[in-house]
């Protein structure tokens, strides 16, 4: 059992509180990464899906996970479970003090997630209160005019990191 901790940072002007849209347990946010596998280290061509409201049985035992994925170059089997609970939103202190949030942790056994990529919708509000919802970081940023606080507000340079954890 490998766990693995996805951390996000961007430069945040104007705003706090990036998270996933219903926040960072959302269970129908879909995170999005390539993984590695474990046995012979082929990267898979196509981006991974991983969501919690997605569930399927472990072959073996009891239980359940949330991805059952076989390598297409080796054949092996891998897992990844999510564990919720450690995420956090990234603040705008976090964010100037060049620190990274932490979003996921996912339990992988046979697979390496590498390479986050930024889908789904996310939140945000600035920091005169106003909220952004259905923001789409796709693209790598955000920008738009808060009307109450008469202020631009952006959302650049995303970065991921997915850090082994114990």
């Amino acid at each position: 059992m490998v766990n693995y901790l996805l951390k996000i940072t961007a430069e945040l002007e104007n705003l706090t509180n990036l998270q996933p849209q219903g926040g960072c347990d959302d269970p129908d946010f879909s995170y999005l990464f390539k993984v590695k596998c474990g046995r012979c280290g082929e990267v898979s061509q196509k981006e991974t899906c991983v969501t919690l409201n997605d569930t399927v049985s472990l072959p073996v035992g009891k239980g359940t996970t949330n991805l059952i994925q076989k390598c297409k170059f080796c054949g092996r089997d891998g897992t990844i479970t999510m564990t919720p609970g450690r995420g956090q939103p990234l603040t705008l202190e976090t964010s100037e003090s060049g620190k990274y949030a932490p979003l996921m942790l996912f339990d992988c056994r046979g697979y390496e997630p590498v390479d986050y990529v930024f889908g789904g919708l996310w939140k945000a509000e600035s920091l005169e209160g106003t909220k952004f919802e259905n923001i789409d970081l796709s693209s790598g940023e955000f920008a738009e005019y808060d009307e109450k606080g008469e202020c631009p507000v952006m959302i650049s340079n995303l970065r991921a990191t997915i850090d082994m954890v114990k």
